[in-house]
């Protein structure tokens, strides 16, 4: 089993900067054996959407349209940790945002084996 904890988030105004981080943690044979670890984020009445994802051994980055050129996706493998650093934030960004690991089907679809609790991102104008 795997146990992702998301922090990181908070409230900022528009154009600021946030960095989320996600811990991964469990029995190291699992921790070890992940692939995909993945950023989705759920604004009230909405669907949960990706974000961005990497690739934890070639660490590949993906990033959603919404997004490119003002998120960024990392990951420290010594600390089994990944990151989401989020600059120009705009209100339409306010969300809950969860970490994924390992999808089911493919990276964009929001079915995966192991999901964090969220944290709560809030972009004011």
């Amino acid at each position: 089993q795997v146990q992702l904890v998301e922090s990181g988030g908070g409230l900022v105004q528009a154009g600021g900067s946030l960095r989320l981080s996600c811990a991964a943690s469990g029995r190291t044979f699992s921790v070890y054996s992940l692939n995909i670890m993945t950023w989705f984020r759920q604004a009230p009445g909405k669907e949960r959407e990706f974000v961005a994802a990497v690739s934890w051994r070639a660490g590949n980055t993906y990033y959603a349209d919404s997004v490119k050129g003002r998120f960024t996706i990392s990951r420290d493998n010594a600390k089994y940790t990944v990151y989401l650093q989020m600059n120009s934030l705009k209100p339409e960004d306010t969300a809950v945002y969860y970490c994924a690991a390992d999808p089911i089907h493919n990276i964009y679809t929001a079915k995966y084996d192991y999901w964090g609790q969220g944290t709560q991102v809030t972009v004011s104008s």
